[in-house]
């Protein structure tokens, strides 16, 4: 058997520089492939570099020149480098004959390389290399078409067969790397109540309004766009991490740059550090606008200090972090902090490609009367065009009418710009994509599947500490991500040290926020976004935090004693935390009349006393005070008519296969059997 060939590393800085490419737009590439590397000196090994540079400049086979001693010299002509190349691209990582009698079925509309990779055994590198020579883009957790992933896995010398049934997946879409252009920064504003961040948005809309825009600006759009200097702008407006994480939390990446209002007067509080963390999980860059400097008594050192103990330092105090004096009544700083953002945003060299397949997300949305179901829309990639057929989340339509932030009617409006959308048929919520299809039946299809899976897909996202365990225990190495809150500082800063001594081999622990205080709705909304477990010490919920948690599927561990947070958190990352399981008891019925058919055999016809009866439930049978039976409940009726479930009070008919030994007065009792929540 022969040995399979070592893989070679290369800096990103080197690869940029032989391709005659820019650093920034190499390591957008990579991000795109689902690589790790964050700077030039990150290192990559040969396989992926040869990827990227057949995408970038793909060779052409050139005769060779050279002959004779020289040539021997300079090694192998360069048609020969090339027939080797294209060779090794064609063929999979490791030749292998398809067995005919098993052969590899796709039942689905859509495929992931990842899953796509494990079903024929084709490293997930060479299913990138043959989409990319196709023109499609895509990582390992993208979805393609069942009929390109035939197609690429053929000519790697695997067959599959198509047994497809539509899902509401949607396609990788496809890229024109040289087609990419800059677009405007997405900027949110951020910050403690109080601090001014609604005051700053209306001094930077009316600076700009001063400078000359067209028009006065009727604000009802939930983003608008400003002009800095011939550049465009886009703020959201609807301030505050909530909105932000909400939106990132259903899969929305929206926000480029974040702005972090923090009063000069007033200096760090509980919501800014909220804030914090929340930019920091999603990776967005912050600028600190140091506001209401026109107040008296003001300390700018003490807020910079207070700053610097969260990770942000001043660029002044030797740090990163860029933070700009401002005051919104006074209008100072204004033109200054709109300067840094342009300066940011053109360190990110944003890009999207104008002629691509238009894509947007729903910032707001709202009925409007006399004009229906009305989406304020950012749109992402592409050109959103008027008479555009689209599927939005749950719902679709045709684009009958895009109005700008000051309502005025566009035609088009192409990446970063905000549009307020008519044409839905639904009211989509906020955080759905939207993506421009080629006829309303696809539309359509794609909306009614994503309505039918729509609660199936947010119950997916769920991890709880015993699923992390079953992780570590079977191999996939993962980082564990916490939120915590404590009822006092004491016990907190007890817990975050202990938890911080926990480090087994490459499991890292990562405590992504942390405060005194109950669970909030925006620690659910931080832990849906970063897949986070959030644990709670001696506290409670506040407002509908309990409720969002159990709707959405996140896990929320409450303890008093501090030896058991962390030994189940110990126990998670050694993959040796099991389930505790619990019996739940239903609903009691009792047997009233028994009905006999010759098909069917005994149906009981019962009576609900308490509770509820559920079809395929757990359920015993007693008869004087003895278990006489105890199996499942397979069908359960109400006038002759199958039913999921029967309430207290009803009446209702059930139904065993193999048992027929009811007896009037039996008395049936149904339960399931839970994962025990550790509740203290």
């Amino acid at each position: 058997m022969a040995k399979e060939k070592s893989k070679k590393i290369i800096k990103v800085g080197s690869l940029a520089k032989k391709l005659k490419l820019a650093t920034k737009d190499l390591l957008i590439m990579l991000k795109d492939l689902g690589v790790e590397a964050k700077t030039a000196a990150s290192s990559i090994d040969d396989e992926v570099a040869q990827v990227v540079e057949d995408v970038v400049s793909p060779k052409k086979i050139i005769a060779p020149k050279t002959t004779g001693k020289k040539a021997e010299k300079e090694g192998p002509p360069v048609i020969d480098q090339e027939k080797t190349l294209l060779a090794e691209l064609k063929q999979p990582a490791a030749p292998r004959q398809p067995e005919k009698s098993s052969a590899i079925i796709i039942e689905t509309e859509n495929i992931s390389v990842k899953e796509l990779s494990e079903k024929t055994k084709i490293k997930p590198s060479d299913l990138i290399k043959e989409l990319m020579k196709k023109g499609l883009l895509a990582t390992i957790n993208q979805r393609i078409k069942a009929d390109v992933a035939k197609e690429i896995v053929s000519g790697l010398g695997t067959e599959i067969v198509l047994k497809l049934a539509k899902t509401a997946e949607t396609e990788a879409p496809r890229v024109d790397v040289k087609g990419l252009i800059l677009r405007p920064p997405v900027v949110t504003i951020m910050g403690h109540v109080d601090h001014g961040k609604t005051k700053l948005l209306d001094a930077i809309r009316k600076t700009r309004v001063a400078e000359g825009e067209a028009g006065g600006i009727t604000q009802h759009l939930g983003a608008y766009q400003v002009d800095v200097h011939g550049q465009k702008v886009t703020f959201l407006d609807t301030p505050g991490h909530e909105a932000f994480t909400s939106l990132r939390a259903r899969g929305a990446k929206v926000t480029d740059i974040a702005v972090l209002v923090v009063a000069a007067d007033d200096g760090v509080k509980p919501q800014t550090i909220e804030a914090i963390d929340h930019a920091k999980v999603a990776g967005v860059p912050i600028i600190v606008a140091l506001n209401k400097i026109d107040k008296p008594g003001i300390s700018i050192d003490r807020v910079k200090q207070q700053l610097s103990e969260l990770e942000l330092v001043a660029e002044d105090w030797g740090g990163k972090t860029i933070m700009v004096q401002t005051s919104a009544t006074a209008k100072i700083g204004i033109n200054e902090l709109l300067e840094m953002i342009l300066l940011v945003a053109e360190i990110q060299e944003l890009r999207a490609d104008p002629k691509g397949t238009p894509m947007g997300v729903v910032i707001e949305s709202r009925v409007d009367k006399g004009r229906g179901p009305v989406a304020d829309l950012l749109v992402k990639n592409g050109t959103l065009r008027v008479g555009d057929v689209f599927h939005l989340g749950a719902t679709y339509g045709k684009v009958r009418a895009l109005f700008n932030d000051s309502g005025e009617r566009l035609k088009e409006a192409g990446p970063s710009t905000p549009v307020e959308l008519l044409g839905c048929i639904d009211v989509p919520i906020s955080g759905d994509m939207l993506e421009v299809v080629s006829s309303e039946k696809e539309a359509r299809q794609i909306a009614e599947q994503k309505a039918g899976l729509k609660l199936k897909a947010s119950r997916a996202k769920v991890l709880s500490l015993e699923d992390f365990s079953q992780h570590i225990k079977a191999g996939k190495v993962k980082n564990l991500q916490l939120v915590i809150k404590a009822d006092v500082q004491g016990s907190f800063d007890a817990i975050v040290n202990s938890l911080q001594d926990l480090s087994l081999e490459n499991i890292r622990l990562n405590i992504i926020h942390r405060a005194v205080g109950p669970v909030t709705e925006s620690d659910v909304m931080l832990a849906m976004a970063s897949n986070a477990i959030i644990i709670g010490f001696n506290v409670g919920y506040e407002g509908g935090a309990e409720a969002l948690a159990d709707k959405e599927g996140i896990e929320i561990r409450r303890y008093d004693i501090i030896y058991k947070l962390i030994d189940d958190v110990k126990l998670a990352m050694e993959g040796l935390l099991e389930p505790e399981y619990q019996e739940v008891i239903l609903g009691h019925a009792e047997v009233r009349n028994l009905f006999k058919f010759s098909k069917v055999g005994v149906i009981a016809g019962s009576f609900v006393k308490d509770g509820k009866l559920v079809r395929g439930s757990k359920i015993r049978i007693f008869r004087d005070n003895k278990v006489v039976y105890e199996g499942k409940l397979e069908s359960l009726k109400r006038f002759k008519e199958d039913v999921r479930s029967v309430e207290q009070n009803f009446e209702c008919g059930i139904a065993i296969t193999g048992y027929t030994n009811f007896i009037v007065g039996d008395l049936v009792e149904a339960f399931e059997i839970r994962e025990k929540p550790r509740l203290k």
